[in-house]
């Protein structure tokens, strides 16, 4: 029931695709850097990593950059998986694990490679290394600092939700769409169509109230289709993380009705973000195009992560038409 849904969604989604032709080139360029990297633990690990597309996802996301700007998107993208991974999986980091990881990845954000942190070391840190080299060499200060705090945000995100899950706490809705807006990073990956495109913005219209609006709503659409793709996964491990999960118990429900009822909400959270993305006002000739690039981002953002979900070998969707 659950794929049908997905599929109905991805047929009516009114967001034109996109896929950067390095896609393919640039996910065996992964393969090889991590394989450099010593970071899958073993050939099932390194097989797991191959199906998930990482590189795929990016270059649904950032078509238009260049091969090199790929291969380092890809590289953030891949490094906030294996930290969900880390945080997320049966065995996962603890609470004070991840508060650790945060503040260890703050410190090389803010103060570069030679800052060592006790609770960052090992893999992940040689990969995130590796990855911010260019952003930090090229993008400017504030640029940094924004992108920085999405990390912080996402990063606190994923330690809220663990502190929940020990105590065996599930969220209601409004709680949970407000930290799944955290644990996504969908947030983080705004700052990144800056660094793709070459066109920063000042923080004054990053921060218009009307982009803000646009840039949760996509948030919120690529999340919960994220939720629907995941939710026999997160029955089983979620503690109740997952719109579906907090619907049902929420409104007293099946399982079932709250996937239509997510459905629902995507349909018309859709409606509303296609209405604002139109409605956006002029902000001068000097900074239209930045602007309008920022807002494709966010586009291929959604659009991205429905396809790339339903492509994707991290997911169990049978093919669909």
């Amino acid at each position: 029931m659950t794929e049908a849904v997905l599929w109905s969604l991805r047929s009516g989604c009114p967001l034109v695709p996109r896929l950067s032709p390095y896609a393919d080139r640039t996910q065996q360029w992964l393969l090889d850097q991590l394989v450099r990297l010593d970071l899958p633990s073993d050939a099932a690990a390194l097989d797991r990593l191959r199906r998930a597309g990482f590189a795929r996802y990016a270059g649904r996301l950032y078509p238009d950059a260049a091969e090199a700007d790929l291969r380092v998107l890809t590289a953030l993208f891949t490094w906030f998986f294996l930290v969900d991974d880390a945080c997320d999986r049966p065995d996962r980091l603890s609470p004070p694990q991840i508060r650790a990881l945060r503040d260890g990845t703050l410190a090389l954000l803010r103060e570069g490679p030679r800052v060592r942190h006790p609770g960052f070391s090992g893999p992940l840190r040689r990969l995130l290394v590796q990855a911010w080299r260019e952003p930090r060499r090229r993008m400017p200060a504030r640029w940094r600092l924004r992108f920085t705090d999405a990390v912080s945000h996402h990063l606190d995100g994923a330690w809220r939700e663990a502190v929940a899950k020990a105590a065996g706490r599930a969220p209601g809705v409004a709680e949970y769409v407000e930290l799944r807006r955290a644990t996504s990073a969908a947030y983080v990956s705004y700052p990144l169509i800056e660094f793709a495109t070459g066109r920063p913005l000042p923080d004054a219209v990053y921060h218009h109230p009307t982009l803000r609006r646009i840039a949760d709503l996509g948030n919120d659409l690529l999340s919960w289709f994220n939720d629907l793709a995941s939710l026999e996964q997160d029955r089983v491990s979620a503690g109740g993380h997952n719109l579906v999960l907090a619907v049902a118990t929420e409104h007293g429900v099946p399982v079932e009705t709250a996937v239509e009822l997510v459905a629902e909400r995507w349909r018309a959270g859709m409606a509303r973000f296609v209405a604002l993305r139109a409605a956006v006002p002029s902000f001068g000739p000097a900074l239209d195009e930045a602007v309008t690039a920022h807002l494709d981002g966010v586009t291929h953002a959604v659009r991205g992560t429905v396809d790339w979900t339903l492509e994707s070998g991290r997911y169990p969707v049978a093919p669909g038409s």
